[in-house]
C-alpha cells in the first residue's frame, strides 16, 4: 500500500475516533463530507493488503456518513450543520456557540453540559384556546410528538442575541412561527410575547439525540391564520384546558400511541394550569418571572 494511502486512512482513523461527523461544520460541510466519503470508497480496493484495524476503520468512516445521511433528510440535515445555538452557563450568560447537531448530541451533551438557549411559544385564539402542533416525522428529535405551538432556538446572530426585554429570543420567536406555521410577521408583532419565565432542563429522545435547553417561555393571544410546513409539522389542533386534560390522560395510558414532548409536559405540570388562567383574564403580565431560572427534571 502506498504511503498517500496509508496517510489518508490515518488520518480517516483520527477523524473516526474524534467523531469527525460532530464538529462545527462551515457551509460547505455537507460538500466536503461527501468528497471525503467518495475518496474513502475509492481507496478502499487498494487498502485490502493494510492491516485489519485499520481496514476495519475505514470502512467504518463510509458506513458513518451513509447511516448519518439515511437517518435525516435534506431539509433537516440542512439545519442540523448551519444553524448555529447560542451556548449558555445555568446562569443564562452567554458563553459561546455551536451547530444544532453538536447540542442535540447527547454524547456531546454529556461529555461537555453543553446547554443552549430555548424558547417555547404558547399561542391562544380569542376563545382562549391554546394551539398544539405534532412535530414532523423527519425531525431528528422527538418525531410526531405533540407539543406547544412552537418550539425552537435562537440563533446566534445579532438580531437573536438581544439581552433587553428578551427582544432576541421574541424575534426568534416570530420567525420560527412563519417557518413552521405560516404565520407572518405582520401577524405576530414582538412586542405582543410576553415571556412568562425561564426552565432548564434535560431530555433524552432516542439514545444518540437529545435536549439540554435554557428555555424561554413565550406566551401570545391572537387570531392567525395558519399554514403549516409539512417539514416541520404533521398535524395542529387548538384544544381548550378540559381538551387538554384528556390529552394528557390519553399519554398516559398510552393510547393512540399519543406521546407529548418532555418540554411541554414540564410546562403543563409545573406552570400551565395557572398562566392559562391569567390568559384568560388578561392579566398575563402580572404573572411573568423572568428574575428565576427553574431548574426541572
Amino acid at each position: 500500500m502506498s504511503a498517500s494511502t496509508t496517510l489518508f486512512l490515518s488520518r480517516a482513523i483520527r477523524c473516526s475516533t474524534s467523531h469527525c461527523a460532530a464538529l462545527r461544520p462551515s457551509p460547505s460541510f455537507a460538500d466536503f463530507r461527501s468528497r471525503s466519503l467518495t475518496l474513502v470508497r475509492q481507496i478502499l480496493p487498494a487498502a485490502r493488503s493494510a492491516p485489519v484495524q485499520l481496514r476495519r476503520t475505514a470502512v467504518s468512516v463510509v458506513q458513518m456518513g451513509e447511516v448519518a445521511d439515511a437517518a435525516m433528510d435534506a431539509v433537516q440535515r440542512r439545519l442540523m450543520f448551519e444553524d448555529e445555538c447560542i451556548l449558555v452557563d445555568e446562569e443564562d450568560h452567554v458563553i459561546g456557540h455551536d451547530s444544532k447537531y453538536n447540542c442535540h448530541l447527547m454524547e456531546k451533551i454529556e461529555a461537555e453540559n453543553l446547554l443552549h438557549r430555548a424558547f417555547s411559544v404558547f399561542l391562544f385564539n380569542s376563545k382562549y384556546e391554546l394551539l398544539l402542533q405534532q412535530r414532523s416525522a423527519t425531525k431528528v428529535t422527538f418525531p410526531l410528538v405533540w407539543t406547544n405551538t412552537c418550539c425552537s432556538h435562537p440563533l446566534f446572530r445579532e438580531s437573536e442575541l438581544i439581552e433587553e426585554d428578551c427582544l432576541g429570543v421574541r424575534n426568534a420567536a416570530q420567525r420560527k412561527l412563519l417557518d413552521e406555521l405560516g404565520i407572518p410577521a405582520k401577524d405576530l408583532p414582538v412586542d405582543q410575547f410576553v415571556p412568562l419565565g425561564r426552565m432548564l432542563y434535560k431530555a433524552p429522545s432516542d439514545g444518540k439525540w437529545g435536549e439540554h435547553e435554557l428555555d424561554y417561555l413565550l406566551f401570545i393571544v391572537r387570531d392567525v391564520e395558519v399554514n403549516p410546513n409539512p417539514d416541520e409539522v404533521a398535524d395542529i389542533k387548538y384544544v381548550n384546558q378540559e381538551q387538554l386534560r384528556e390529552l394528557l390522560r390519553k399519554a398516559d395510558a398510552g393510547e393512540e400511541g399519543l406521546k407529548l414532548s418532555p418540554w411541554f409536559r414540564l410546562v403543563v405540570d409545573n406552570f400551565l394550569p395557572k398562566w392559562w388562567n391569567h390568559v384568560e383574564n388578561g392579566t398575563l403580565k402580572e404573572a411573568a418571572d423572568m428574575k428565576t431560572i427553574h431548574k426541572l427534571a
